[in-house]
């Protein structure tokens, strides 16, 4: 098609700010210069900030991390809001618009489908309804301060170059847009979009049912098997709910027990298995591809729900520490972008008192108030997700445009409108339909929910599916909640009972809350609205929404809810393993990660403090980085075991295997023998799996043989012939592509190696051949991957290294990812930062996951890492992907990243002399 006036515009621009900074001439210099610095923020001298009740010191270290003083809550709240914005305002703003369903205002058409979805869901109105009818007054106050700080930036910087770099260039392509004043319910939206990519099971809910058009229900079960409760630690030892719905602690040791219980994922049992088994599978699988292309449709601002998004924390308690008080790490595991997903910040009261209790430091978001992980004067905590399964998928029959039946009634859907305004053309209007609960139908726009509905397995009972089934979603952030009241409850919490009644608070995303005190306390937190299924429900495939029987039936009481206090282990570990074991009453969910890294964090503890030996902040930062290949210590032997035919008994061959030999598992960037393991990983599971599972849950870049449909159940006889396998390529993103080669296949394989005759181990050659058996696959595997490393390292194991192929690219996101154009490569080749070698892989403790399906090329991160010491807070370390500056070209975009991946962590002054120690700026915002 031919180019517009408006690209061309833009791609001359592009073009133009390139030469300027590259080319760095004496007046191109200068201008290039001048152009992008206008946006940098002022970090020195002062500035007049009206609203005001005193003046505001705002120290940056030299990191460009700011810490604030202020003599009231007010006053430190709406200088948050403003340094925020300095640094980081384009995020903010791009993200807003992604929570509140608008992004076609700002890029146009092209996020049309994305808007819908979203305004189908309707995060802003959730957000509203918080802020109008949830919030306390005290959280308002905060969010309206924090608003205030916001816009006095946004008056003096009101949209162009003059507030970002990235202004400029949307100006050209889109001219007009002007940013709109700050809300407080555009930081309590945020909440929605956190909740959103910390979801719980519902991509592996739509997985399930596009696997079920060609797999059996016992194949399913094989590819999700139940929690391994007899091998990987529990988070806590089960205690007991008693008559009153009350949590009772285990007796004894408190922490990391390995549950009696052998329930888990991949047991559907009861109402869910008999609905499932009762009757056709149709359409289903149709309706959750669609719903997988609007999951891949919403930009992943924290990662990819479902895909490798984890956390490691552990809190060691002082007994088990060379400072004799505890320690606390926290790293969570995210999707990488630029500018950083976290940003480092410090609000102080200058004096600490009932009217100005905040004496806090750590991460936040970027358009959000307060500090979400990090410490006070008195406890520090830290997150992990703890992936209960609050989400769920209902088949809705329709009756007609405006009912739905229910019971065997009919029943009115609630309707809205929505209009999108659309830059560069002409407005959208959309109508939302929700059941009478409030369930938003989220195929009525999306061709690929619309055929969820055509393929559902339902029962004989079923009522007539008509051309299918619409599809519902029940999701807990849909409920309004307080949860922004949690956050500013954490930061002033000074004991265990503030911060359990600060979880109380923490609805959604449900997360694993650990902690630590200065007076030597350690202690676990689950909080989250967690709904009670019908019993039998296992909310693993989506249910009949025409019967009353399969609603949820109430939350989980927060007082019934695991924690404890001071284990008898004397420490605590939470990665996204099951917290409790199968004799806990209640079901958190089905879909735990399988504890690979939980395990390995529990056993470097243990060896630790083995022979009385004590854990040091060192050895806390040393564990964030173990980079061990708990599935190699399994899969390398039977490599090992392997004999080569003749035809490939050569060196080419046997000396890249040799590589495993001596090999220690562990994934350094600079290891070949790590490099040629996964390559065999990444085969294997690509053999054992690809050409069995359909194309929807595939790769795009993934095209197998497979019997077409249409021929695979026929005869072959002399008239129809034998049936002739087709190339079939994948239709999904590769980044949420299956196998994604995590810990759940690290399970699968563990356990189908047992069984070397296994039809999983089965696989068609180049010739249409069907070759059998667990040897053949290792010899296929073993050779596809020294042929696919000679193609992306040379023929030279010698020059071969893990970071070469496993590389961490930091892209800005929010203009896109597409480089099809020259103005589009341009653009991301002046915001992108990278390619980083990163040591780890997907699994590890040190987790840089890379999916299996797409690549080696790291798809998320430990976003961030932290080591609090409870002995002497100004001792803590941290460090961030990226930097504190959202402005690219800043000296603080990115000036954290390279420290980061060599493993190392920055001081973290907290005391009012270390931050002053630490200062490099000082800026006074008065009145």
């Amino acid at each position: 098609m031919p180019r517009t006036k408006k690209f061309r515009r833009f791609r001359l621009l592009v073009i133009l700010l390139a030469l300027l900074l590259v080319v760095g001439g004496a007046v191109g210099g200068w201008l290039g210069v001048r152009t992008v610095k206008s946006s940098f923020p002022q970090t020195t001298g002062t500035i007049q900030l009206k609203g005001l009740s005193g003046p505001v010191t705002v120290i940056r270290d030299g990191k460009g991390i700011p810490q604030i003083y202020a003599n009231t809550p007010a006053d430190l709240f709406m200088a948050q809001g403003f340094v925020q914005a300095q640094d980081r305002f384009w995020q903010m703003d791009v993200d807003r618009h992604i929570t509140s369903g608008t992004l076609s205002s700002m890029f146009g058409k092209s996020q049309v489908q994305t808007d819908t979805f979203i305004q189908t869901m309707g995060w802003r109105q959730v957000a509203q309804t918080e802020y109008d009818t949830k919030l306390s007054a005290t959280t308002k106050q905060y969010l309206q301060a924090f608003s205030a700080g916001v816009n006095t930036w946004l008056g003096q910087h009101p949209g162009g170059a003059g507030a970002s770099l990235e202004y400029g260039l949307l100006g050209v392509a889109y001219g007009g847009y002007k940013p709109a004043p700050w809300t407080p319910v555009d930081s309590v939206s945020w909440l929605k979009a956190m909740a959103w990519d910390l979801s719980g099971n519902m991509q592996q809910e739509v997985d399930r049912s596009l696997l079920s058009q060609s797999l059996s229900t016992q194949q399913i079960a094989q590819l999700y098997p139940s929690y391994p409760y007899a091998t990987s630690p529990t988070i806590l030892k089960t205690g007991t709910v008693g008559s009153d719905g009350t949590y009772t602690p285990a007796a004894g040791d408190g922490t990391s027990g390995q549950g009696a219980g052998t329930g888990g994922s991949g047991g559907t049992t009861g109402t869910n298995a008999s609905y499932r088994s009762s009757g056709t599978v149709q359409g289903l699988n149709q309706a959750a591809t669609q719903l997988a292309a609007n999951i891949d449709s919403i930009p992943a601002m924290l990662g990819t729900p479902g895909q490798g998004i984890g956390s490691n924390s552990w809190v060691v308690s002082g007994e088990h520490t060379t400072t004799g008080e505890p320690l606390l790490a926290n790293d969570p595991h995210l999707g990488p972008g630029l500018p950083s997903i976290w940003y480092q910040m410090g609000l102080h009261c200058n004096t600490v008192s009932a009217a100005c209790p905040y004496d806090v430091t750590g991460y936040t978001f970027a358009g959000m108030p307060g500090v979400v992980i990090g410490h006070n004067q008195s406890i520090s905590w830290g997150f992990t997700n703890l992936g209960a399964d609050v989400q769920d998928l209902y088949l809705e029959q329709v009756t007609s445009p405006d009912t739905y039946l229910l019971d065997g009634k009919q029943v009115a859907f609630k309707t809205r409108t929505v209009t999108l305004k659309v830059a560069g053309g002409p407005d959208q209007t959309v109508t939302v339909r929700s059941t009478a609960d409030g369930m938003p139908i989220i195929s009525d726009h999306s061709t690929e929910e619309q055929n969820v509905g055509q393929d559902a397995p339902v029962s004989g009972n079923a009522p007539a599916r008509g051309g299918g089934y619409a599809i519902a979603l029940k999701w807990t952030a849909l409920t309004p909640s307080n949860t922004m009241d949690s956050v500013f409850e954490l930061d002033r919490a000074t004991d265990f009972k503030g911060f359990q009644a600060a979880a109380r608070d923490f609805a959604v995303p449900a997360q694993n809350l650990i902690y630590a005190d200065t007076q030597g306390n350690i202690g676990y937190q689950a909080p989250g609205q967690i709904p009670i299924r019908p019993a039998g429900d296992d909310g693993t495939y989506p249910q009949p929404g025409w019967s009353s029987a399969y609603q949820w039936k109430k939350m989980i009481p927060q007082k019934s809810l695991p924690y404890v206090e001071n284990p008898a282990a004397g420490y605590i570990v939470t990665a996204n393993q099951a917290v409790v074991d199968s004799s806990y009453p209640y079901e958190l969910t089905d879909d735990w990660d399988y504890g690979v890294r939980s395990t390995q964090i529990n056993a470097l503890i243990r060896a630790k403090l083995a022979n009385g030996g004590k854990i040091s902040p060192e050895d806390m930062q040393s564990m964030q980085l173990d980079d061990t290949s708990v599935m190699a210590k399994t899969l390398v032997p039977k490599l090992l075991q392997v004999k080569l035919p003749a035809a490939y008994a050569k060196p080419y061959y046997q000396d890249a295997l040799q590589l495993l030999r001596d090999w220690n598992d562990k994934q350094d960037s600079g290891s070949a023998a790590a490099a040629y393991y996964n390559a065999v990983w990444s085969n294997l599971l690509h053999l054992a799996f690809d050409e069995k599972f359909p194309a929807q849950v595939r790769a795009t870049t993934d095209c197998v043989m497979q019997l077409p449909p249409a021929s695979a159940n026929l005869p072959a006889d002399s008239l129809n012939g034998p049936p002739k396998p087709v190339s079939v390529c994948g239709t999904r993103s590769p980044d949420q592509a299956q196998p994604d080669g995590g810990d759940q296949w690290m399970t699968v394989v563990t356990q189908l190696l047992k069984n070397p005759d296994s039809d999983w181990w089965t696989y068609t050659d180049s010739q249409n051949a069907q070759v059998r058996g667990l040897d053949q696959l290792l010899v296929k595997a073993i050779v596809d991957a020294r042929n696919q490393l000679t193609s992306l390292m040379g023929k030279d194991i010698g020059t071969w290294s893990w970071g070469r192929i496993h590389t961490l690219t930091l892209k800005e996101q929010t203009l896109g990812t597409d480089n099809s154009s020259i103005a589009s490569g341009l653009v991301h080749k002046l915001l992108n930062r990278g390619p980083y070698q990163l040591d780890g892989g997907t699994a590890a403790v040190d987790a840089a996951g890379w999916n299996s399906s797409a690549g080696y090329q790291v798809d998320w991160v430990p976003s961030m890492r932290m080591v609090v010491d409870l002995s002497d807070l100004d001792g803590s370390q941290w460090i961030n992907v990226g930097g504190a500056s959202g402005h690219a070209y800043d000296a603080h975009y990115n000036d954290q990243t390279q420290l980061w991946a060599d493993g190392q962590l920055l001081p973290w002054p907290f005391s009012a002399a270390a931050v002053k120690s630490a200062a490099v700026d000082t800026l006074v915002l008065n009145p």
